[in-house]
């Protein structure tokens, strides 16, 4: 007998392999795919516990660093030249054991690490600033002075322990009374993001206006009543670039800005420019070889346009020595990359506590 298999019934078989190919591939696909997400998250998961590893070294190593600067007798300051800096190292540093040293793409096991220091006594305390440190800190800034006496009042309610309102100054009553209701801290400010809670100070005026940290919105401050109807003041600086919470109460003059040094009473821009010149030796460029930081605030005498009797008045103010410090440290695995962030606090070479680290 002759069995005869008509073309339509190849057809629909034909489609019917063609459609089981095309399923098994996209399962193939799709299982494949799978595969690799589940190899890279454990591939990052491994990963996670040793960029830990290389934040911990990283912060060990500013540790070290930071304990064998203090013990060069020819350098008594900390200043923006030496290697904790990322400058090329001071006077005392050549033949030390600072001198092969680099803060950069440290090679560490599968990965390596790079390491950012910066000194806290570059800006004031903002718990040791009183009324006059304050106002020439917002005439810095830019805020009108119209609205000075707000913030500074504002502030030292802040601070202070009791709830007497200062003549422009808010108290927990008055935060209270807010549609969301908190008390005044009445204590010493743990964390410089705190004057985000104080009446008077808005984002731009905490952050800068030049800052993209924060995305600041028109209508819920001028809902508050914190800005002018007619918009934003521009800030050329924010509170955030002159005060922490951690330093000494004095300021390194090798490490200020010009901007810093300029919240002291009685130092205007010229001095302020006086006092950067003169500690960035001839080539005019801080942290390069030719620097010359002042070992002592009684140095000050050098400036132009400072007497011996306004020296007197500064000395109290001012350091040449840091012994808080913020350590950045950026730590990379097969290009997978996480930031760590420390703050150290050096007591003496053989003393250098982390105070706290945390990942960013």
């Amino acid at each position: 007998m002759k069995i005869t298999i008509h073309s339509s019934q190849q057809g629909i078989a034909l489609i019917i392999v063609m459609v089981t190919i095309f399923v098994l591939s996209m399962l193939a696909g799709v299982f494949a795919y799978s595969m690799k997400v589940e190899t890279k998250l454990a591939q990052n998961a491994r990963n996670e516990a040793e960029l830990e590893w290389l934040g911990r070294s990283g912060v060990e190593l500013a540790r070290y660093i930071l304990a064998q600067q203090l013990a060069i007798p020819s350098e008594p300051y900390d200043s923006l030249n030496q290697k904790w800096a990322g400058g090329p190292g001071g006077f005392g540093s050549t033949n030390d054991v600072l001198a092969d040293i680099s803060l950069e793409n440290n090679q560490l096991g599968n990965g390596k690490f790079s390491l950012k220091i910066v000194d806290q006594e570059r800006k004031f305390n903002i718990n040791a600033a009183d009324e006059r440190v304050l106002r020439q800190a917002l005439i810095l800034i830019g805020v009108d002075a119209a609205d000075s006496a707000t913030v500074i009042d504002s502030i030292l309610d802040w601070r202070d322990p009791d709830n007497d309102t200062h003549l422009s100054g808010w108290e927990s009553n008055d935060y209270l009374a807010l549609a969301k209701p908190y008390t005044a801290k009445n204590g010493p400010i743990d964390d410089l993001s705190e004057l985000l809670l104080v009446h008077g100070i808005t984002p731009e005026m905490y952050w800068g206006s030049s800052s993209t940290n924060h995305m600041p919105s028109v209508y819920q401050n001028r809902a508050l009543g914190r800005i002018p109807a007619g918009g934003i003041p521009s800030y050329a600086v924010g509170l955030v670039g002159l005060f922490n919470t951690v330093s000494d109460g004095r300021l390194n003059l090798n490490t200020a800005s010009a901007t810093a040094l300029q919240m002291i009473p009685g130092i205007d821009e010229n001095i302020a420019q006086g006092i950067i010149t003169t500690r960035a030796g001839p080539d005019g460029v801080d942290g390069t070889e030719d620097d010359i930081p002042f070992r002592s605030a009684g140095e000050l005498i050098n400036v132009p346009g400072l007497n011996r009797q306004l020296v007197g008045q500064f000395v109290n103010l001012f350091n040449v020595r840091s012994s808080t410090f913020e350590v950045q440290v950026d730590a990379e695995i097969d290009q997978y990359k996480k930031q760590f962030i420390a703050l150290l606090r050096r007591n003496n070479p053989r003393d250098v506590q982390v105070l706290f680290m945390y990942c960013k």
